[in-house]
């Protein structure tokens, strides 16, 4: 009985070990083909002769894009939207998940408050309405759009609220015998042991505005004021060719490089894959301990 079950034992890791590196196989297989596009000649892109390796390899993509200053500036935009974007987004959710946190003892409006919350990720005031609201408040054209027209993602807000609820009551017990208040006990007790949780929200928020290309298409007027992605996305998007003018014809021709669009969205991904091995470690613990209610 004990061969049995450790032949059975084996022959499920292995099992397991195939079906993983299937899966991550299939997770790679969609970044290593957009590489070998670009790294491809146009003529074998456009024919669907590419697969697994690039077709009359050359470099011709990427030396076409530096020299390509809108990809830069667009670039350059998505940088500041997501250094500007995760530090506001990180601060007010934290600062609001710690009082959310909090007994209804010892803090009265915190069912109506966490309520309301709940309400809002279930239901929101619409695109017109939010758009309009951005407008009225001047920030149609600028960065503080794109930071701010997302900037309190309800889900993570709960997700650190209920990390905070699974630490133990003790901790603030202790605390408020050495004299800490409130704000002392968020930054030097709270945040230090929420670091998985921490992590993975600013993970997400970091993915999310590196990725995200709507608001960049419906709060900004013109390519000078796109985010990389919102870029790419016009690059990209199918465009009806009946009744085009010449100027928009030629357009089209410069979309239609499939080479040059994959060099550009390989680009694009560098740097969420960068950071990602950072902080991967935190993941699991963080989703799950934040996810549990206590």
């Amino acid at each position: 009985m004990t061969k049995d079950a450790t032949i059975q034992t084996r022959l499920f890791d292995w099992t397991l070990v195939i079906v993983l590196l299937l899966i991550s196989f299939l997770c790679l297989l969609p970044l290593w083909y957009t590489l070998a596009v670009s790294l491809s000649e146009k003529s074998a892109a456009s024919a669907g002769q590419v697969w697994l390796w690039p077709v009359g390899f050359n470099w011709n993509s990427y030396k076409q894009i530096m020299n390509d200053s809108s990809f830069f500036h667009s670039f350059w935009i998505s940088i500041q939207r997501v250094v500007l974007g995760a530090s506001i987004t990180m601060i007010i959710t934290t600062m609001m998940a710690y009082p959310l946190s909090r007994s209804a003892r010892d803090f009265r409006l915190r069912n109506a408050l966490m309520w309301i919350l709940v309400f809002t990720l279930l239901f929101n005031g619409g695109l017109i309405p939010w758009y309009m609201t951005i407008k009225a408040l001047g920030l149609y054209n600028t960065i503080w759009a794109l930071v701010l027209g997302g900037g309190v993602p309800v889900f993570n807000v709960i997700l650190i609220v209920n990390y905070f609820r699974n630490l133990p009551k003790e901790l603030d017990e202790a605390a408020l015998v050495d004299g800490a208040g409130p704000w002392r006990m968020l930054f030097t007790l709270y945040v230090p042991l929420a670091v998985p949780v921490l992590a993975t929200v600013t993970l997400f928020t970091i993915v999310y505005h590196w990725n995200e290309f709507f608001h960049g298409l419906v709060l900004t007027s013109g390519e000078e004021h796109y985010p990389l992605q919102t870029y790419i996305q016009q690059l990209v998007v199918v465009i009806d060719t009946a009744n085009m003018t010449e100027d928009q014809y030629k357009r089209l021709n410069e979309l239609s490089n499939q080479t040059l669009n994959a060099a550009k969205i390989f680009i694009a991904m560098i740097p969420v894959l960068l950071v990602y091995p950072f902080l991967q470690r935190f993941f699991i613990h963080g989703i799950t301990l934040g996810s549990v209610k206590e």
